[in-house]
């Protein structure tokens, strides 16, 4: 009787229990209570919505694109403007160049006497000769041997220069690049530190050592410390640094040496640094003025950039061509080499 009644009563709560849990009822959703014109209205100015913020974000988009495409023209316009003003101006006489711009002479330091100097007039700025001419070209060119020998004496000067700090640069990256040790960071935090420096902070010790060795105006006062730069050997370590190492584990356990690695995998794989950083000294050391003038007391060993410094006032168009020869390798060198030379330096972490 007892395990009859204990039986009924475990059934009965059992009963109780499954009587608690009742199934929940979920409510209709916002679209099902809707009808099918309703939702007919809503899609439709959902979709009205959508293409308006679209439109609106197309509007903001071509607005800013425009807006920076403009002030990038401005900024390119008012770069290349010196460039075609020189270009121009070179085929003008010396005797339109100065009457066009002898008041801005005039009110240099240079020819003022005493005090401020003020413009008396309104400078003439023409771009367009009245009358072309290449006579200050023959006279740069054929008869006047001086400007000549001033670019041979430029690229005597720059090609050594930019060949031996690519060497260099080169085989010191590598080494900093492969082996990471704490004397060699010292080092290269030291190379750090030196280029940070102007150069005219080291004119003046490499002016004493030139000195010391016997260099000073020969061409090795400038050469030899421009071998040896620093910004060359940074630019190129943190590109070489990105190498995968895995290229450099796997060509060891094919049983290649140093060598190998450093000439068949680390310099193909560093060909844009290397034509960038070639770029960007030649047009670095080929503009160089402060070295020869402290350096090389000998005029006739200066290069064309010191030259172009010294022309006289009513010499201005021999000037005006001189210059857009002097324009004319670093502008071809930019030309055929300015995709490694953008690709370069976006790939080495400079910004």
């Amino acid at each position: 009787m007892d395990a009859e009644l204990k039986k009924q009563r475990h059934m009965a709560a059992t009963l109780a229990r499954r009587n608690v849990y009742t199934p929940a009822v979920f409510p209709k959703s916002y679209f099902e209570k809707m009808t099918d014109e309703e939702r007919e209205i809503f899609f439709a100015n959902e979709r009205k919505r959508a293409s308006r913020n679209l439109r609106l974000r197309r509007f903001k988009h071509g607005t800013i694109t425009g807006v920076g495409l403009f002030i990038a023209i401005c900024i390119s316009v008012l770069a290349i403007i010196p460039i075609f003003f020189t270009f121009l101006n070179s085929f003008m006489s010396s005797e339109e160049i100065v009457s066009n711009y002898s008041v801005i002479f005039q009110s240099m330091s240079g020819n003022a006497t005493s005090g401020a100097t003020y413009l008396s007039r309104t400078p003439v700025l023409k771009i367009i000769p009245e009358e072309i001419t290449i006579k200050q070209y023959t006279t740069l060119l054929f008869m006047n041997p001086a400007y000549l020998f001033k670019f041979w004496n430029s690229i005597v000067l720059t090609l050594p220069i930019v060949g031996g700090q690519m060497i260099v640069a080169c085989l010191a990256s590598y080494s900093f690049a492969r082996y990471r040790r704490k004397r060699r960071e010292v080092l290269f935090f030291a190379y750090i530190i030196l280029m940070l420096m102007p150069f005219q902070v080291t004119l003046v010790p490499n002016y004493m050592i030139s000195e010391k060795l016997g260099l000073l105006n020969t061409v090795w006062a400038i050469i030899l410390p421009g071998i040896f730069s620093t910004f060359a050997i940074f630019l190129l370590t943190k590109y070489m640094r990105q190498i995968p190492t895995g290229y450099i584990e796997a060509a060891k356990l094919d049983g290649a040496s140093e060598w190998q690695i450093f000439t068949q995998i680390a310099l193909p794989l560093c060909k844009n640094a290397i034509f960038a950083l070639t770029i960007l000294l030649f047009i670095d050391y080929w503009n160089m003025v402060e070295q020869p003038l402290v350096l090389l007391t000998d005029q006739s060993k200066q290069p064309l950039s010191v030259f172009l410094a010294q022309i006289n006032e009513p010499e201005m168009g021999i000037a005006f061509a001189a210059s857009a020869v002097y324009m004319i390798p670093p502008l071809l060198i930019f030309l055929w080499g300015e995709e490694y030379l953008v690709e370069g330096i976006s790939r080495s972490g400079i910004k």
